[in-house]
């Protein structure tokens, strides 16, 4: 299966990913690399604690897009 990421860059130091169609799968790393392997293993192990028609359910509720807004700064 694919999965949308959202990977955010944190003030701290590091980054942050999650998951908008599997709640509460998040992950953390140093780098960009780490982090992407992270939630892969994350992603992995979510997905082997629920069942296919869950699973199916899940990942169709969520539909990620991306949009250009204009604004004035």
């Amino acid at each position: 299966m694919k999965f949308d990421i959202i990977l955010e860059k944190q003030e701290a130091g590091g980054y942050t990913a999650y998951v908008p169609s599997l709640p509460g799968c998040i992950s953390e790393g140093e780098t960009e690399k780490d982090t992407l392997e992270n939630i892969k293993e994350a992603i992995e192990i979510y997905t082997e604690e629920i069942n296919k028609t869950k699973l199916k359910t899940l990942v169709s509720s969520v539909c990620v897009k991306q949009m250009q807004v204009s604004i004035n700064v």
